[in-house]
């Protein structure tokens, strides 16, 4: 990316982003200037710099440079959008995952090698950046460069129209110097270039984490691959769509076929991290991303700590129980448990401050509370309709009701919130204006409406049925005590004790609710891709329930599975059953022993196969439309603004009239 941003774009872009998200609390003071930008303009001529690959978790820059290209279109949202068309629906990230300087197991790689350069990843020394003069440069002009970060004053000479990388030193400035020497005039300018590297952690449960949305989907054959249910007898099994590649046997009664359960495993979905399902399309990457493409001057170091299933207690204080195992070789590691993600986070502020005493947390984004209250219980008691199944998983504790997880909202959760409020202080600086608390959007909604319930979306288990009436007490529930709730929560307000409120208060942002209103799980549009428009029944009639035919071709439509695309725009931004099964089909194998499946077509698999891979969760879209929410509040506290797009001070030397032959002037 040697061309830089034009300086209209950039205003363009930071101009967009002056509206701030809804906040009772005022935004956290500004750290200095990325820039200081004094004195006149020497004629038209200017000198411009930007860091370059300044999301630094990609370790490649032509990752980043995509979504410097893809932003041109204003909102995070349109850029999903246009990569998702380019992708033909496979979805940018499924490259891009494993060019990271953090890989599968969540460990930060100290030293990140990153376009051919060792850089620490949480304690940078420099950062690459490129400086170029801008402004109509004369022909054949010839550029004398310095750069001085006051240890090693470094020179080059070269034509003005070429754009020059350094290395620029981070926690003081560069100055850079040019004199620019032409046959009509020789002029002088400077800069000083000081680079703002953002420290960025994203905490949080599965829709924080970025939960339906892996960043390699997984690849279903043609043929069908046999469940059990828990009915028993051959006549209760049926048939979905394999596992592409699998070599054990795809009917019931052969068990695994002699294939292994890693075997299994290797042919599933890939993630950024398969313990807790994190996803480069989650909302909280997203909106770190976008402020890095947004501002030339900064660099942003983020760190992915959010965890699908995590509670307050269970995952953020304390451990919690993975989602998933992750697979390398020939081996499946899974201690079925994964760290707190305070803890983490300490662990790796601790370490960055070692090398760096004034490192320091700047901005949190957080999304929590949703497991606090059981809302998994919820889903499951809508879409599980079958009596034999609804009395087992009521057995084992797994479906829920609005009045239980009223009672948790009232009572637990305001509690469970005045420990995180606690244990995050610290963490950042005492002031809680620095967590941006990103609220859930309603999943049940379309038209402004409760979407109407049926087997549309759920038909990937014959026990799937969202009930009607179930599910409009789940809405209003969602829509009158739940939301509101958070947002007292978060802001110290509505009956909220907080022991100081402002500097308790978290920074909120909520913006994408209503846009959620009309792209719940129902949604349909005559736009949705032609896969889901032939495949997936609106009146849940989408596969084949007889077991011979089915075993060979399991979709009534006759097409094949791997032709779905879990990235191709559509008007749902909530994933259903369908969607969860065909995008990541995911085993969960940090069960507790007790439930774990005796092989891979057992009847608890059937359920979760289809379900924990993100059912009733957001979309790449719909964690775009949340980080367009999210972006605005993250730069209030930040304290980004137009300002940061400063980047002349120069001044001229003498007006060219009085300039002798550029060869006899000598230099000042």
């Amino acid at each position: 990316m040697r061309r830089l941003i034009p300086a209209v774009v950039c205003l363009l872009l930071v101009s967009s982003a002056q509206a701030i998200a809804q906040s009772a609390s005022p935004p956290a003071p500004a750290a200095a200037p990325a820039d200081s930008a004094t004195g006149s303009n020497a004629g038209d001529l200017a000198i411009a710099w930007e860091v370059r690959n300044r999301f630094r978790l990609f370790r490649e820059e032509r990752d980043f440079a995509l979504h410097v290209e893809a932003m041109g279109a204003g909102t995070i949202l349109a850029a999903e959008e246009a990569l998702a068309v380019q992708s033909d629906g496979r979805g940018w990230a499924r490259n891009t995952v494993r060019r990271l300087c953090i890989d599968a197991a969540g460990h930060v790689a100290e030293p990140c090698t990153r376009d051919g350069a060792k850089e620490s990843y949480l304690t940078p020394a420099d950062h690459a950046v490129t400086v170029q003069l801008t402004g109509a440069v004369p022909v054949g002009a010839v550029c004398a460069w310095t750069f001085d970060d006051g240890e090693n004053p470094r020179e080059t000479t070269l034509d003005c129209a070429q754009p020059i990388d350094i290395r620029a030193r981070y926690g003081r400035p560069t100055r850079a110097s040019v004199e620019v020497t032409s046959a009509e005039a020789r002029q002088q300018l400077h800069a000083d270039i000081r680079v703002r590297d953002i420290f960025i952690a994203g905490l949080g449960d599965s829709i924080a984490s970025g939960e339906g949305n892996p960043d390699r989907p997984v690849n279903l054959g043609a043929e069908g691959f046999c469940f059990r249910s828990y009915l028993g007898g051959a006549g209760s099994q049926y048939f979905r769509p394999v596992r592409a590649g699998f070599r054990g046997a795809r009917a019931c009664e052969g068990g695994d076929g002699g294939g292994t359960l890693s075997g299994w495993q290797k042919l599933g979905a890939q993630w950024l991290n398969t313990a807790c399902h994190r996803s480069l399309y989650s909302y909280q990457t997203r909106a770190a991303l976008a402020l890095a493409v947004r501002f030339p001057h900064i660099a942003v170091t983020y760190l992915p700590l959010a965890c699908t299933g995590a509670s307050i207690p269970d995952g953020l204080i304390g451990p919690q129980r993975a989602r998933e195992c992750a697979v390398a070789g020939n081996a499946t590691t899974c201690t079925g448990r994964v760290s707190g993600q305070l803890a983490e986070l300490n662990a790796a502020l601790t370490a960055a401050k070692r090398r760096q005493p004034g490192r320091q947390l700047d901005l949190v984004f957080l999304s929590v509370g949703a497991n606090d209250i059981d809302f998994s219980g919820l889903v499951a008691d809508v879409i599980v309709d079958a009596a034999t199944e609804r009395e087992l998983l009521s057995r084992g504790g797994l479906l829920g009701s609005v009045n239980e997880a009223r009672a948790a909202l009232r009572g637990a959760l305001p509690q469970q919130f005045g420990r995180l409020r606690e244990a995050l202080k610290p963490l950042v600086g005492g002031n809680l204006a620095r967590v941006v608390y990103v609220s859930y959007a309603n999943p049940t909604l379309a038209d402004g409406a409760t979407c109407p319930g049926g087997r549309g979306g759920f038909d990937i288990h014959p026990a799937f049925n969202a009930d009607a009436a179930r599910l409009r007490r789940v809405a209003d529930f969602v829509q009158g005590d739940f939301l509101p709730r958070l947002k007292d929560l978060a802001l110290c307000q509505g009956g909220v004790i907080c022991n100081d409120p402002t500097r308790d208060r978290m920074t909120f942002a909520d913006r994408h609710q209503a846009a959620f209103a009309g792209h719940g799980f129902c949604a349909r549009a005559a736009g949705d891709p032609e896969f889901d428009r032939q495949c997936f029944s609106e009146s849940g009639e989408s596969f084949d329930d007889n077991l011979v035919t089915a075993a060979e071709q399991p979709l009534v439509c006759g097409r094949k599975a791997s032709e779905f695309r879990a990235y191709a725009p559509r008007a749902r931004w909530i994933r259903d059953a369908n969607d969860s099964y065909f995008a990541a089909m995911t085993y969960p194998q940090g069960m507790p022993t007790s439930m774990q499946p005796s092989d891979i077509h057992d009847a608890t698999w059937g359920i979760l196969s289809a379900v924990y891979g993100g059912a009733i969760h957001p979309s790449a879209q719909g964690h775009a439309a949340m980080a367009d929410a999210a972006l605005p509040a993250a730069e209030a506290v930040l304290g980004l603004s137009a300002a940061d797009l400063s980047t002349v001070d120069s001044a001229p030397l003498a007006p060219p009239s009085a300039l002798p032959p550029a060869q006899d002037q000598p230099r000042e």
